[in-house]
């Protein structure tokens, strides 16, 4: 997606994973490859906030169980 997508279209990603870590999830040449193209023409805009969703998981809130 990110190489089709490259220089033609907008792509926005989101991630836990900064950039540098992508190999932990892909091949390392595919992490450099996509990595590379992601960030060639990136506005990156990082945060620094905590996980509004992990907290309301540790404290039971937002939670809903299957039964």
């Amino acid at each position: 997606m990110v190489d089709a997508a490259y220089e033609r279209r907008s792509v926005a990603v989101t991630s836990d994973i900064h950039p540098s870590g992508f190999d932990t999830i892909m091949p390392k040449t595919l992490a450099t490859e996509t990595a590379d193209r992601l960030m060639h023409h990136a506005h990156p805009v990082e945060t620094s906030s905590d996980s509004h969703r992990l907290a309301e998981a540790l404290s039971g809130r937002g939670v809903i169980p299957v039964t």
